[in-house]
């Protein structure tokens, strides 16, 4: 086991070290404004367009561009000054993390919840009533873009703008550590929008796979070694058919934790995907790729704790 950590820890510097690479040319080479000329103002003058590059270390080459920025990161985990109001990039980040971090534990929490319980549900009573219905909702969840979803959320049970005020509306999100009880109200109603579509997938998930895992002779010989229904569900069935929501809900959070973009953005939380739209609308480049960086690290991170945490599931699974 801790051979395979060891190599699967050098395998994620490699992948970071090749995203940066190319995230770097396609930002840097062939970025969609100009930094320069977006920092200047209305009909810069050429002399104050050449001075801004050089103040921001556009004017030379790409490869001296990249080695000083990976060579930031390695020695100082310093991922450059923004173009824009030229703070460290580190320091945006670290201060959005809190807000990102509290969206996306709160939406996890929230569609386990409700999908788990769905999808046994479903599998249990398998073509009632109950399945058919949940199932077409779940269909519903995934088809209804979160964007969309969001706003008529907002249109509908937001206290300021809503038709009923239920909920609390965009743009009043505030930290944990400030005022819990608003903190909670803020988040609900974007928890509940994030976690619709996530909770609709884990349930048809974990109902396919538990429909399958029914059907295994192991599951017949538990039954026929006279175990409760409860028992062979919960113990045996569930062990197997949980494995693959693992994989799914490890990835998931790296990526949410890596910015959920359009949640942030249509509810105004500021958190790192909110400053990832923001530096790709200012072609703030630095704040673009070290966004990028912060989510891909997130995304093979949570793959390797899945990859770990197979073992424990799963006792077929062994790491050499």
């Amino acid at each position: 086991m801790g051979r395979y950590i060891i190599r699967r820890l050098l395998w994620v510097i490699l992948l970071l070290l090749v995203i940066s690479a190319v995230t770097f040319i396609i930002f840097y080479e062939l970025p969609s404004a100009d930094p320069a000329a977006l920092r200047a103002g209305k009909s810069p003058s050429p002399k104050l367009l050449a001075q801004i590059r050089h103040t921001l270390g556009l004017d030379e080459p790409v490869y001296v561009q990249y080695w000083k920025y990976m060579k930031g990161i390695v020695l100082h985990f310093d991922f450059g000054y923004s173009f824009q109001d030229s703070q460290p990039v580190r320091k945006e980040i670290l201060s959005r993390l809190p807000a990102t971090i509290s969206l996306t534990f709160g939406a996890v929490v929230v569609w386990l919840l409700i999908g788990l319980p769905v999808g046994i549900i479903s599998a249990i009573k398998r073509r009632s009533v109950a399945d058919r219905m949940s199932m077409s909702t779940a269909l519903l969840a995934i088809s209804a873009p979160v964007y969309w979803l969001g706003l008529v959320s907002l249109y509908l049970f937001a206290n300021d703008i809503g038709v009923v005020h239920i909920f609390k509306g965009a743009g009043t999100y505030v930290g944990l550590t400030d005022k819990p009880v608003q903190w909670f109200g803020s988040l609900l109603l974007p928890w509940l929008v994030l976690a619709a579509s996530f909770a609709a997938f884990y349930a048809r998930l974990l109902r396919a796979n538990l429909i399958e895992t029914m059907s295994e002779d192991y599951i017949r010989t538990a039954r026929a070694k006279g175990l409760t229904e409860r028992r062979v569900i919960g113990r045996h069935a569930m062990r197997a058919a949980i494995t693959p929501i693992v994989t799914i809900l490890g990835l998931d959070i790296g990526i949410l934790l890596g910015g959920a973009i359009l949640v942030e953005t249509v509810f105004t939380i500021p958190g790192i995907g909110r400053l990832a739209y923001e530096g790709i609308v200012n072609s703030d480049l630095p704040v673009i790729q070290g966004t990028v960086l912060f989510g891909a690290a997130f995304i093979v991170l949570a793959n390797l704790a899945v990859d770990i945490l197979y073992a424990f599931l799963d006792p077929r699974v062994r790491y050499t």
